[in-house]
Formats: C-alpha cells, structure tokens, sequence
C-alpha cells in the first residue's frame, strides 16, 4: 500500500495520539490516511484531522499483513557478543520516531547502548534514548517499541530501556544519511 492512500478500517482498533501521546479507540469504518509505515507501526491521520500511531499488531484492520520478524542465520549460541550486539542495533534501526520518516539512530535519539553477556550464552542489552522534544507524550511508546524489538534478538533476556534528557537533543545529532533523507543538506 502506498503512503498516503486512503484506507477505510475493517474493524475498531487502539491508535496512539501524535504527539502527546493519549490513546484513542478508532472506530470500525473510519477512513485514515497512511502518511508513514516504517519498523512495523502506521502513523496515520485520521479523517479529523489527528495524526496517529496504529501498532504493528493492527496491520489488518487497515488491510496490510506485517511478518514477524525472523531471524535467519546463527543461532545466538554460536554467535559472540560483537554479533548480538550489531543485531540490537539493527533492532533499533527498526525504530521510527512516528512523525519523521527516519529511524531513532539516525536522528540521533540513542545515546547509549550495550550488550552485557550474562551465563549460559545470554545477554543483557541496556538503551537510553531521548526524544527531540521533551513535550513528546511518544517517550514510553518508543520505550516500549524498543524493548520489544531488542527482546526479540537470540540470545537476549534482559532489556533495560531508559528515557533520558541529558545532553539534549538538536539537530546537529541527526546522521548525514538522514539529513540528505530529509531534505536538511
């Protein structure tokens, strides 16, 4: 389905309000209109006029079917700590802020991350993140898509995920690819 395209819903489903982050329940027959479908999530804008986060477990009430995530490859027993730690990343790459097109790291919103290996071959992953503005009510979706998606990762069993505000964000922590992307250069 293409960004943009009107989508009338098959069934009621739960959305999250951009920004301030208050849920909502949309109703049966709703049209929306898809403005973003990155790492799984649909920001949409509803037909009065609210912009919103419908989760990856929705996909069918707008017509679309998500697969679940499946991890090809090693099994994290045979992979060391560099390599499950390049999947967290990749994990977090899967992230999007829900109003900007560009995933959390390369806007610069992760500022830290680390896998800790723990016995019997398994691992603690500890992120702190931000938000580019700290009136965002999105802080404990992203906390949550996080968590979600690095617990999903073999060989990880403990995910610590932590909000913080300190440096604050601005524009210059933005990746050059996301900046090309959009529009900044």
């Amino acid at each position: 389905m293409e960004s943009g395209a009107a989508v009338t819903l098959s069934r009621e489903c739960e959305a999250i309000m951009i920004p301030s982050g208050e849920r909502l329940l949309l109703s049966a027959g709703s049209r929306v209109w898809i403005t973003q479908s990155l790492g799984g999530g649909f920001t949409v804008t509803t037909d009065r006029g609210h912009m919103v986060r419908i989760a990856a477990k929705d996909a069918d009430t707008l017509g679309l079917e998500v697969p679940l995530a499946a991890w090809g490859g090693p099994s994290a027993a045979t992979e060391g700590p560099v390599e499950v730690e390049n999947r967290v990343w990749d994990q977090l790459r899967m992230c999007f802020d829900p109003e900007i097109p560009v995933n959390i790291v390369d806007l610069g919103l992760v500022y830290h991350c680390e896998v800790t290996p723990l016995a019997k071959g398994e691992s603690r992953a500890e992120v702190k993140f931000t938000l580019t503005a700290r009136g965002c009510g999105m802080g404990e979706v992203l906390k949550e898509d996080i968590r979600s998606k690095i617990i999903s990762v073999p060989g990880i069993n403990e995910v610590d995920v932590e909000l913080v505000w300190d440096p604050p964000w601005d524009q210059s922590m933005i990746s050059g690819v996301a900046k090309q992307r959009l529009g900044m250069v």
